[in-house]
């Protein structure tokens, strides 16, 4: 089933986005009948300052804290199995505490972060969730001392600080973040590392049978999102095989040149290098290329 596929994509991409900033664990067990956390976090003694670039997923881990994405709308039934997993880990810590004649400090208990792509009000309701007071829409705390709220991912605004948690919803909700992470500027700290996982998590859903409707969207929106990457990469790759064939033809001729001029060298375009190339041959003196260097800046 493809939901695995997509299970998997959730735990690889909320490690990679959380492991700068503390220990991620992606799965952790926990004693009981063997169950297995999605995703436990552990932050960071230091609170990372770029923490505030994941948006609303930074803020849900400034503590410990436990992630269970769904797939699919997460059930009553699955809800109930969260909340197992976060009663034993919070009575393996009691039973530590015991031992060792210690108090529970209540900040160190995960909090628990259910992310499903949608939650009716039937559900939210039957587990008496509301809307967190000065949190963003979507957002829905249980009772307090269950330490748990329910991300209702498609009633989040569609905003930079939701973006990272919108990648995990479905359908059109999925495809307007996959639209907002592409524009990102290419420097930015989780472009790359996210588009990889989506690109990787496309290829497993091309070789599997019977998707669904939501899964072949998302592999043809993935598509040439894929390919123009993919030849920028080529294209990348070309060019520094461009500049370091002209840096070492300079250096035949003219000795080791300034770094300054390397550094100008490196800033043409793949046109450039390829003209600079043909022009070479006509130079006699440094002095040429210091000439045809400005005339194109």
């Amino acid at each position: 089933m493809t939901r695995f596929i997509h299970d998997q994509f959730a735990k690889d991409y909320l490690e990679e986005l959380l492991k700068p900033y503390g220990e991620v664990q992606a799965p952790s067990r926990v004693a009981g009948e063997v169950r297995e956390i999605d995703v436990l976090f552990s932050p960071s003694r230091k609170q990372d300052a770029k923490l505030e670039t994941l948006g609303l997923l930074g803020k849900f881990t400034t503590h410990p804290a436990i992630f269970e994405p769904f797939r699919n709308a997460a059930s009553k039934e699955e809800i109930c199995d969260c909340l197992l997993k976060l009663l034993e880990v919070r009575g393996e810590w009691q039973r530590e505490a015991n031992r060792n004649n210690t108090i529970i400090q209540e900040l160190a208990v995960p909090k628990l972060w259910i992310l499903t792509p949608t939650a009716s009000t039937k559900l939210l309701s039957g587990f008496g969730a509301t809307q967190g007071v000065d949190w963003l829409p979507g957002v829905h705390f249980l009772a307090e001392y269950l330490r748990t709220a329910i991300i209702a991912i498609h009633q989040l605004p569609r905003t930079q600080e939701t973006l990272w948690l919108r990648i995990l919803g479905r359908g059109t909700v999925q495809k307007q973040a996959i639209d907002e992470l592409e524009i990102l500027p290419s420097n930015h700290p989780f472009r790359k590392a996210t588009l990889e996982l989506l690109y990787n998590l496309q290829k497993n859903l091309v070789m599997t049978q019977n998707r669904e409707e939501d899964d072949r969207e998302l592999i043809m929106r993935l598509a040439p999102l894929y390919q123009q990457d993919r030849e920028q990469a080529i294209q990348e790759g070309n060019k520094q095989g461009e500049q370091r064939l002209i840096i070492r033809q300079l250096n035949r001729r003219y000795g080791e040149i300034d770094s300054l001029l390397v550094e100008q060298v490196r800033g043409l375009s793949i046109e450039q290098l390829e003209a600079l190339g043909e022009a070479l041959l006509d130079f006699s003196e440094i002095s040429d290329l210091v000439a045809w260097l400005q005339q194109r800046t």
